[in-house]
């Protein structure tokens, strides 16, 4: 799969658009790995983002600039110094990890707030499907309050870092967003058993 999306990246040509996107989350969460992974169809080892990470992606004619930022605790009031210009926001989940999953949504809700990222595009990785017991893409939506979301285009994909399965529908969902712009439909979608479709709202569980 990795070579898939590798080869992929690297036969499309350098389109006219270009875009500035954001990738963040909380730490441990994979962002680095899915990172690489995009942008060289490989997996690196990685150690925790101090700092950040810049590459550039080509896919579908639009050429991404993606920002990896660290996300421990002290280093996620920095994000904000790279909201402006910021087209799109990749939030990267630990599908493993319940225990903080309230974590994650306080700080995506928090992100979302601010003005510089209002028009932004919002795609959440839902990452680790790879592992056993891990929360589903439609308990992901309802814990992250996605479905409040009215007049914003976002969109769930479960994914795998390690094997890159669900990368290019990411992907693919990310660059026709963004190139249809323009357009005034809103869509919001979390994607189950490969078909994208609005959810419903309903209370979360409660994690165990």
């Amino acid at each position: 799969m990795g070579q898939l999306i590798g080869k992929l990246l690297s036969s499309v040509s350098w389109g006219t658009k270009a875009y500035g996107i954001l990738m963040v989350g909380l730490d441990n969460a994979g962002k680095t790995t899915i990172l690489y992974k995009m942008s060289m169809g490989e997996l690196v080892t990685t150690i925790p983002t101090i700092g950040i990470n810049i590459e550039s992606i080509k896919y579908q004619n639009v050429s991404f600039t993606v920002w990896d930022m660290g996300g421990q605790d002290k280093i996620r009031p920095l994000w904000r110094f790279y909201f402006d210009n910021t087209q799109a926001l990749i939030f990267v989940i630990d599908s493993n990890d319940k225990d903080r999953i309230t974590e994650a949504r306080d700080e995506l809700q928090q992100l979302l707030k601010n003005s510089e990222l209002s028009n932004a595009k919002l795609l959440v990785f839902a990452n680790k499907q790879d592992m056993a017991k891990v929360l589903t893409s439609k308990e992901i939506t309802d814990w992250l309050y996605l479905n409040r979301l009215k007049e914003r285009d976002w969109h769930v994909q479960p994914c795998s870092a390690t094997t890159g399965e669900g990368l290019r529908e990411g992907l693919d969902w990310l660059a026709n967003a963004l190139k249809d712009n323009k357009s005034s439909k809103t869509t919001n979608t979390t994607k189950t058993n490969g078909v994208g479709s609005p959810q419903t709202p309903r209370t979360p569980r409660t994690p165990r």
